[in-house]
């Protein structure tokens, strides 16, 4: 659960900076200093420049390079997010490499501004995990590259040269606390007195992702649609008006002392909170019926890495079958997942028990983000005042 958010083709993630990561002490770009060769005439590949495993000279370049580098820096990955804990951990056994964890708690605009307040010092984060709308307003944060299954991702799913890539998502949901509050069946549940107080989403929806996502899924469920949220916005004016929005945001620590007892929030972070939460709360995850509102985060590589090719590594890590894998275990679809089914790679197991995605899922366009982040920037603050 943690709010790790900012809007994914539909919109998500937000929160507090201060990059804790440990590095070496000299600053900038490792680029130009390791890699492999080109496969050609032995010349050195500039990591910061490679597009591709092959501009290396192939994967094993591409490792041994990283392993040179040693290092990894990743931002705004909670552990407990996408069996983000376990994907790292598997990164590091496979590999030489350290992977330096920093502020996993905070947004996707936090990311960028955590690339800006460390460009050119070996603490700043070599990749990012963004939603949509942060991504699309920061190509110019990102370096290009297209990962060995690049082939299996849909078009409308990545940028042409590889500057940003979806790689998973989930379904808005509804977590809650049972013995706190009825389960609720519907949006007009959540205006009732059982609820006054207690309705929280992950994040400023301004920022986060999983916090944008809850007011279009309100938009779509209240005779909005993609390019119209304003339905969801004055919802959320109402819920607010009733004395039931709850403006904490949302924790495993809130939600295992009971302060937050019903959260919007991705399908993966509610079932997560299930589990951790065994034994303390009875932790419930809804999907309310009707139309549902997914919204795929963002693979970037920072332009500015100081270590480039650990970073593209970390690329073919999470995009390959066994880290896609993973993602789906945890309850998030991964991108590659029609392709895993085709070829017979997938988690069968996992996949039968996260289920199908719901026909009727909504899937943001880039525009039609970026204008209901415009929308939201323009009215949130004054709807929850």
């Amino acid at each position: 659960m943690t709010t790790k958010r900012a809007l994914a083709a539909t919109a998500a993630a937000s929160l507090a900076l201060a990059l804790s990561a440990c590095g070496g002490d000299d600053g900038g770009s490792t680029g130009g200093e390791t890699g492999g060769t080109d496969g050609t005439d032995g010349a050195v590949v500039d990591p910061a420049s490679a597009t591709s495993a092959e501009d290396f000279g192939g994967f094993d370049a591409l490792v041994a390079a990283a392993e040179e580098e040693g290092e990894l820096n990743v931002i705004a990955l909670p552990e407990n997010w996408a069996n983000y804990g376990e994907i790292i951990n598997l990164f590091e056994e496979k590999y030489d490499i350290t992977v330096n964890s920093a502020d996993p708690d905070v947004s996707s605009a936090e990311e960028i501004q955590a690339a800006d307040n460390l460009r050119g010092q070996s603490t700043a984060p070599d990749v990012f995990d963004l939603g949509s709308a942060v991504a699309l307003a920061s190509l110019d944060y990102f370096a290009p590259y297209q990962v060995q299954t690049w082939d299996d991702i849909p078009a409308d799913y990545k940028e042409s040269t590889g500057l940003w890539v979806y790689d998973y998502t989930g379904l808005m949901s509804i977590g809650y606390d049972s013995d706190a509050v009825p389960e609720p069946t519907s949006l007009d549940d959540l205006l009732g007195e059982d609820y006054r107080g207690k309705v929280a989403i992950n994040g400023d929806p301004t920022q986060a992702g999983a916090a944008a996502a809850a007011v279009n899924l309100v938009a779509l469920q209240n005779g909005g649609s993609p390019d119209d949220i304003q339905p969801g916005i004055d919802w959320f004016e109402e819920l607010n008006d009733l004395g039931n929005f709850l403006p904490l945001d949302p924790t495993p620590a809130t939600i295992a002392s009971g302060e937050t007892p019903v959260v919007f929030d991705w399908s993966y972070n509610n079932l997560a909170e299930a589990k951790n939460n065994e034994g303390m709360r009875n932790w419930e995850v809804t999907v309310l019926p009707g139309v549902a509102v997914g919204s795929y985060y963002n693979q970037a590589i920072n332009e500015d890495a100081p270590h480039p090719a650990a970073a593209r590594l970390w690329q073919e890590h999470i995009f390959s079958d066994e880290v896609q894998n993973l993602y789906l275990a945890a309850g998030a679809y991964p991108v590659r997942l029609q392709a895993m089914v085709d070829a017979g790679t997938v988690d069968q197991a996992a996949l039968d028990a996260v289920g199908a995605m719901p026909e009727d899922l909504v899937q943001f366009t880039a525009e039609q983000t970026e204008a209901a982040a415009a929308l939201l920037a323009e009215q949130w603050a004054a709807a929850i005042s």
